[in-house]
């Protein structure tokens, strides 16, 4: 929401929701995003040329990717196709993939798909996308809020440019709140005080969108009733506006208030971490994003130095599934205060760290044929299965052989730590050595 057109365009009823109103015709009305769209940068030379490369935009809502994504199809004259990955089918993605084409080969039409949360897209959708990349038969835009590295295949990154948009800087914010003012044809110094304006700017917390809506909602209310009290001071209009959950949401800042829950509950910090629970569930925060994240930690914090937590963590979640708010905020503060009095542990995320590592380092080596599966005679000619020792067959259940490749067979990915229940798999692991 950071593109705007000028206040000339009379064209755009005055009925029309005010974002609508302050889309932008062209690249000169960005607001914001220099960084990307700066004077001197390549992609901004390369839109001008008509030239558009497959983007992933990156970046919190509000900032103006969709809108970017808009204007860009009247650059390269493409017909602009927006879709939602949560509604958004492998079925479809081809239907649209085959009429792009025909279009192409046809009028010589070129098309730009743009995919919002696409990061929503499993694999298997994401890989239906590919082709049609590949081959040019449509300009590919998509827009997410999560880490692409975490939520897309390395395939479809490959194929696309990252592009990140930043939240705006209370510069950007002030122009796009005079922007407003001046298309709703409004002195803004008849409306709101300095430090009303200033407020206005704050609560926003860098997103477009949310300082738009404030700004509708008053002209909305000014329409209503002619003979309201103006200015609106701070104080007027925080009563005003009364959306606690609103401030949570950008003053406090999603990302900031999750990364201090999860490093209160790794810290073992109970009361900072039950606060923040209190916090995000206050400012409207979806409990099962909350839960998700806690079935995450109990793996990557806890681990084995207490085995039940990824248990009680899952429960939690199911729990929250299946109650729904208010109560399922009790499951939460249950979840939250046993993983952070729980001792903690890395070392199974570490060890996959370092597997992972490894096997991107050396590849597929030889499995050694002793463990290999052998259900045909001729696999067991091979020497598939040959020397096996069966565990069960031995006392206490083991017996010493090779399971890791030849070249790493003394490389070492596990290593527990000296506390909570991984103490006694120390212990274990050290049997199995002596």
């Amino acid at each position: 929401m950071e593109l705007f057109t000028h206040a000339s365009q009379n064209h755009k009823s005055d009925n029309a929701p005010l974002a609508h109103r302050l889309r932008p015709s062209s690249l000169e009305d960005f607001i914001g995003q220099g960084q990307v769209l700066g004077e001197n940068s390549p992609l901004k030379k390369m839109i001008l040329k008509g030239i558009v490369p497959n983007l992933i935009l990156w970046g919190p809502p509000g900032v103006g990717k969709t809108t970017f994504a808009e204007l860009l199809s009247k650059y390269i004259k493409a017909d602009f196709l927006s879709l939602n990955a949560v509604a958004t089918g492998a079925k479809e993605i081809r239907e649209i993939g085959e009429r792009a084409k025909e279009k192409r080969a046809m009028y010589q039409t070129q098309t730009l798909v743009f995919i919002d949360e696409v990061h929503r897209l499993n694999r298997a959708q994401q890989d239906v996308l590919l082709p049609y990349i590949e081959k040019g038969v449509f300009t590919f835009l998509g827009a997410t809020t999560e880490n692409p590295s975490f939520q897309l295949t390395s395939a479809l990154l490959s194929r696309s440019r990252l592009v990140v948009f930043e939240r705006h800087n209370t510069e950007s914010l002030r122009k796009i709140l005079d922007r407003a003012f001046l298309i709703m044809q409004k002195n803004k110094a008849d409306i709101l005080t300095q430090d009303a304006e200033d407020y206005l700017l704050q609560i926003a917390d860098g997103d477009a969108r949310t300082l738009i809506n404030s700004i509708e909602y008053i002209e909305n209310y000014l329409r209503a009733d002619e003979n309201i009290l103006l200015p609106f001071d701070h104080i007027k209009l925080k009563d005003f506006l009364s959306k606690d959950s609103f401030v949570y949401d950008r003053n406090d800042s999603h990302y900031d208030t999750i990364s201090a829950f999860i490093k209160s509950i790794r810290g073992s910090d109970a009361d900072a971490a039950i606060y923040y629970l209190a916090r995000m569930l206050k400012g409207g925060e979806d409990p099962l994003f909350i839960a998700r994240r806690l079935v995450i930690l109990a793996s990557e914090d806890v681990g084995n130095a207490d085995p039940k937590a990824l248990g009680i963590a899952t429960a939690g979640m199911q729990a929250v599934e299946f109650v729904g708010l208010p109560e399922c905020a009790i499951n939460l503060a249950q979840v939250v205060t046993y993983l952070a009095t729980a001792p903690k542990s890395n070392r199974s995320y570490l060890s996959l760290k370092k597997a992972q590592a490894e096997v991107e380092a050396s590849g597929n080596l030889k499995i050694p044929t002793g463990i290999r599966n052998a259900p045909t005679q001729l696999m067991k000619n091979l020497g598939y299965g040959k020397d096996y020792l069966y565990s069960h067959d031995h006392p206490k259940g083991y017996a010493k052989q090779q399971f890791l490749p030849t070249e790493i067979k003394d490389l070492v990915f596990y290593e527990p730590v000296d506390r909570g229940y991984e103490k006694h798999i120390n212990e274990f692991i050290k049997w199995l050595k002596s």
